[in-house]
């Protein structure tokens, strides 16, 4: 499980360290992909076979399942930490997410989400309010 918060820095060759917490769970190897939101997804590379087989059971004749198996399988880069932990972000991917050298690594349950820190602050800001806000007769997530 992937939870908190964490401000590693993104460098000259598009490498950050990974949170040394999730080190070992990600050694073995990991996929990079888009997400919703303009951030990258970063999942254990089993992890991220499962959602590809839940992705993969929706019917192609749906245009909008076309379209999520599309965009998370044509921006997918299989990546394996180096021995410092370091992970590269691909140029594409860096592009997508807007990321720079300050970002933001988040804890997302299954997966870790890594944004540009000025699109966490306001996307984070906006969302805390809404959080704040939900009540019993919200519906649940899940």
């Amino acid at each position: 499980m992937f939870l908190g918060t964490y401000t590693p820095k993104l460098d000259d060759k598009g490498r950050f360290f990974l949170p040394a917490k999730f080190r070992e769970q990600l050694a073995s190897g990991l996929v990079i992909t888009r997400a919703q939101d303009r951030c990258l997804a970063v999942w254990p590379t089993e992890a991220f076979l499962a959602e590809v087989a839940n992705a993969a059971t929706g019917p192609s004749t749906v245009r909008g399942v076309r379209d999520y198996q599309r965009m998370v399988a044509s921006g997918a880069s299989d990546e394996l930490p180096d021995s410092q932990g370091r992970v590269t972000v691909p140029l594409p991917l860096r592009a997508y997410a807007g990321l720079t050298k300050e970002i933001v690594v988040i804890g997302a349950f299954n997966r870790l989400e890594v944004w540009d820190a000025a699109t966490w602050a306001e996307y984070s800001a906006t969302q805390e309010e809404a959080f704040a806000a939900l009540d019993e007769g919200t519906p649940s997530v899940g």
